[in-house]
């Protein structure tokens, strides 16, 4: 009798103290559930969330899409993580992959590579690339537009971040949607100097893709500083592919036969 009792207070204390480190166990914090938080203001998260949430785009990992320019259209690939970027065309190539290359046997190309490689992919990407590290947002004054007010966000860049830290962003949206509606922008390209001459884009023709809504053209305006006047050109995306997919690496890689673009003296 007494074995048989101490061997039932043996199985009593063992069960308890297994029933204790599980328990213990199940609440133990782990550092995954742990959310970092965004900077960017409540009126930017609704507008990310009016064209499908960054949490989606921030899963999505190569956009493709092709502009068509007559017999020479560009067919962009862009890697979202890295921003490695390839744009084809029948005449020349040109990519990004830590560095700006060009591949033009024939100098077709007249531009410059540094400055072009990700410039229509950065407005194509609109809004989600405001979500982009070193960014800061600031109120801004609404825009009018044919008797109607449109909300805006200004967006700055830290110093060093992209090529020209010291461009300006404006980005303004539909007061009852949160879509976006029209971006303004300056154009320093290394100068180093801040620019009051803002450019006008409006964003009024969009698509779904991959449940994340992109615009199928966009469309420049003339303007005389903050009135925007009459429409200018537009520019149309087509065959486009969001995918959570990633292209090798190769596939970014400057060719045996390009060069690496080196600024002019």
């Amino acid at each position: 009798m007494h074995k048989v009792l101490v061997f039932a207070i043996l199985l009593i204390f063992t069960i308890g103290c297994k029933q204790q480190s599980k328990t213990t166990e199940a609440h133990t914090p782990t550092q995954d559930v742990v959310v970092k938080k965004s900077n960017y203001p409540e009126t930017l998260a609704k507008v990310f969330e009016a064209h499908g949430g960054v949490d989606l785009w921030k899963k999505q990992r190569t956009l493709e899409y092709t502009i068509p320019k007559g017999e020479n259209p560009e067919t962009h690939t862009i890697d979202l993580w890295s921003r490695n970027e390839k744009i084809a065309t029948p005449s020349y190539d040109m990519g990004y992959d830590g560095k700006t290359w060009l591949e033009d046997a024939g100098n077709a190309y007249k531009g410059n590579p540094e400055f072009y490689h990700n410039l229509m992919f950065y407005f194509y990407a609109m809004p989600f690339v405001l979500a982009d590290d070193g960014i800061k947002y600031t109120e801004a004054e609404a825009l009018e537009f044919d008797g109607k007010s449109y909300p805006g966000i200004q967006i700055t860049y830290d110093d060093g971040i992209g090529i020209s830290p010291k461009d300006e962003y404006y980005i303004y949206y539909d007061a009852d949607t949160y879509q976006m509606t029209w971006l303004g922008y300056t154009v320093t390209y290394r100068t180093g100097e801040d620019s009051d001459n803002i450019k006008w884009i409006r964003y009024d023709d969009w698509a779904t893709y991959n449940g994340l809504v992109l615009p199928k053209s966009i469309s420049w305006y003339t303007y005389e500083g903050r009135t925007i006047k009459d429409l200018r050109n537009k520019v149309p995306f087509e065959n486009v592919n969001l995918s959570t997919e990633a292209k090798s690496a190769d596939f970014y890689s400057k060719p045996e036969t390009a060069l690496y673009w080196e600024k002019p003296e």
